[in-house]
């Protein structure tokens, strides 16, 4: 199994690089839909990474993926900007999920 890396940023993107893993670096939808599809095509590829900017921007792209396909993982990472996510996020998620408040 392969790591694919679908970025905004060409930091996140060499870093990737130097650590084994192949990827694009992308901003338009269109370029979105081609990496998805791409990453869809290939059943080597079992993880794909993706910006948490990407993961926001076009989210019904990847949570198409993540919803109807078993592979690959689509996990969304901070680039190096860092996270854009409240402090206590996981909190929130989770008692969005249940339906009470921690």
């Amino acid at each position: 199994m392969k790591m694919f890396l679908i970025s905004d940023n060409r930091d996140t993107y060499t870093g990737m690089r130097l650590a084994g893993v192949a990827g694009v670096v992308i901003h338009e939808r269109a370029e979105a839909e081609r990496a998805a599809a791409r990453v869809l095509s290939d059943p080597e590829i079992g993880i794909v990474l993706v910006t948490e900017v990407l993961g926001q921007r076009f989210s019904d792209i990847w949570d198409d993926i993540k919803l109807n396909r078993r592979m690959p993982l689509l996990v969304e990472i901070p680039d190096r900007h860092g996270t854009g996510r409240k402090e206590n996020f996981i909190t929130d998620y989770v008692g969005q999920a249940i339906g009470l408040k921690l």
